[in-house]
């Protein structure tokens, strides 16, 4: 069974940064893509980035960037000059298109 587990959130002061990570209990080529999702208080879950593992660009939205080590299973998500907007519930979603695997999330606090 597919298991993915995300840690690195925390609290942090306007214009910090935090490093999240995703790591997979299987290869990470054996996905579509494997994204980190954002779910601020009250509000859809959103696309931050995606790692696209079929030749397709990734994609990352704002000040973020991400990156895979394919070696570990893991996919990082790199954020600085946070904002309070940032501020939520980070999850990573491993799409392998039939199904996507949920980690249970990472929460982060950006004061202001």
């Amino acid at each position: 069974q597919v298991q993915v587990v995300e840690s690195g959130g925390g609290t942090v002061q306007t214009g910090g940064s935090l490093r999240l990570s995703c790591t997979v209990s299987v290869s990470i080529f054996e996905f579509n893509s494997v994204g980190w999702f954002r779910q601020a208080p009250g509000k859809e879950r959103e696309l931050v980035a995606s790692v696209n593992l079929s030749g397709r660009p990734d994609s990352v939205k704002g000040r973020f960037t991400i990156h895979r080590d394919s070696a570990k299973n893991t996919v990082y998500l790199q954020m600085n000059n946070l904002t309070p907007e940032d501020t939520g519930v980070y999850y990573c979603g491993a799409n392998e298109l039939s199904k996507v695997y949920w980690g249970q999330g990472t929460r982060v606090t950006v004061s202001s």
